[in-house]
């Protein structure tokens, strides 16, 4: 293991999106596939590649780099990673020296931000050179477009799930949310838990205050028939419709029923539902597995609450591969990312952590056991598929800052430094100075 060379620290939704991104590009020209030239052997490299993550994802990377390496005995890997909101902000510091790494993850909220600007090695001449997308599906290889130019490479696919965490509910005798609940019945079902889980110890909590992260707010948008962004690049919601949504939560954040924001943040980067003061969450259906290593206890997923419509969901990718434009080695990244993307051992090493994998081959060599996390990651996705029926919402340039400064105001409405009229109106005035509306 390398670990004294760390830092601290799918469908045609897809496709639609990919017709948005590639119609209102901005970035540098493309190159044509098959142009780049192919990896010397002959000259010792040294790559370097941030993630976000935690350490056991570390592990699994360096697990991963350790085969690469081995298979290319001529490159080094120098690694880092950081949590979510300090691993954008580390970039941020990057970009503007362009000085990126070499290979990172990209979030889709994020890939206009940086590959519209130029930052990002367009990686089209690679391809059938050092890397072969061949294997993934088109429309998800699409995801990562940009202006014709490919400047993603799509790891995986997830969707938005419901997890619970069944031996707690055993515990206080509640039970799950019923199939087809809606956000009315989720709401109910948060405050009997609370309620109940009060005289728990410790004391336990249905969930925490879900109107604050940005893309619940979309998903909800979706489902009252609301496309949340324009094709130009616009908000296309206003503040009546955000402000319903954070009044969801406001009985509940009057009742105390959501899992306090203080010990929320003493705990971090933990959360009450992995330290097992929460008895259910919704994220993306790839958190499973550590959510079962985290709290050593049985953790079931749910669909997302039904809308008006009934229920509706989305594929988003997991996360992507990306190279930097102003790296000198860009066919050793391209080979690292082919790797990673493709390679039958990387599929063994993670599972469905990252998502479930985007190269059949990886999901082939999983070799998962029935029952197990990533087994039952990839039967909830084929359980879903019927209601994966709408288009990810189009990640606009910058839309990774709108959701972290939604995360902070929602932050500050729980500890009741703000009402949610305030909220809004600063959340709006951040948001028109760099998007706009349509």
């Amino acid at each position: 293991m390398r670990l004294a060379r760390k830092a601290a620290g799918v469908t045609a939704a897809l496709a639609a999106v990919a017709l948005t991104l590639t119609g209102c590009g901005g970035g540098p020209g493309t190159t044509a596939p098959g142009s780049a030239e192919k990896l010397s052997t002959d000259e010792d490299i040294t790559l370097s590649m941030a993630w976000w993550g935690d350490n056991d994802r570390a592990d699994l990377y360096e697990k991963a780099i350790d085969v690469f390496e081995e298979k290319h005995p001529n490159i080094t890997v120098q690694t880092q990673f950081q949590a979510w909101d300090d691993y954008w902000g580390a970039r941020a510091t990057e970009a503007a020296g362009g000085a990126l790494p070499d290979v990172m993850q990209m979030d889709l909220s994020y890939l206009r931000q940086y590959g519209a600007t130029g930052q990002l090695l367009d990686l089209s001449g690679q391809e059938g050179v050092n890397l072969d997308v061949g294997g993934l599906d088109e429309s998800l290889v699409s995801a990562g477009e940009l202006d014709g130019g490919q400047f993603g490479v799509p790891l995986s696919t997830n969707t938005l799930a419901l997890f619970y965490n069944a031996d707690l509910l055993d515990e206080l005798g509640v039970n799950p949310p019923a199939e087809g609940y809606t956000w009315d019945d989720l709401d109910a079902w948060i405050a009997k838990t609370s309620k109940v889980g009060a005289g728990h110890d410790p004391v336990l909590y249905g969930f925490s205050d879900y109107t604050g992260q940005l893309w619940f707010f979309l998903s909800w948008l979706i489902q009252q028939g609301v496309e949340p962004f324009t094709d130009d690049g616009r908000l296309n919601f206003d503040e009546a419709q955000m402000t319903e949504w954070l009044d969801r939560g406001q009985d509940l954040r009057d009742a105390d029923a959501f899992f306090p924001i203080k010990k929320a943040k003493q705990i971090e980067p933990l959360e009450g539902f992995t330290v097992g003061e929460q008895a259910a969450g919704m994220t993306w259906d790839n958190f499973l597995g550590s959510y079962e290593s985290e709290t050593g206890q049985e953790v079931k997923m749910l669909p997302m609450p039904s809308g008006p419509n009934g229920p509706q969901q989305f594929w988003k990718p997991g996360m992507l591969l990306s190279a930097s434009a102003s790296t000198e080695q860009p066919a050793a990244a391209a080979t690292l990312i082919d790797f990673l993307v493709n390679d039958p051992e990387v599929g063994r090493i993670f599972g469905t952590s990252k998502g479930v994998p985007a190269a059949q081959a990886q999901i082939d060599a999983m070799g998962v056991e029935p029952g197990s996390a990533d087994a039952r990651v990839v039967q909830y996705e084929e359980d879903v598929a019927d209601v994966v029926t709408e288009t990810v919402p189009v990640p606009v340039e910058g839309v990774g800052e709108l959701e972290a400064e939604f995360k902070r105001l929602s932050e500050e409405l729980q500890y009741g430094n703000l009402t949610v009229d305030e909220f809004v109106s600063q959340w709006f005035s951040f948001a028109d100075e760099r998007v706009g509306r349509s």
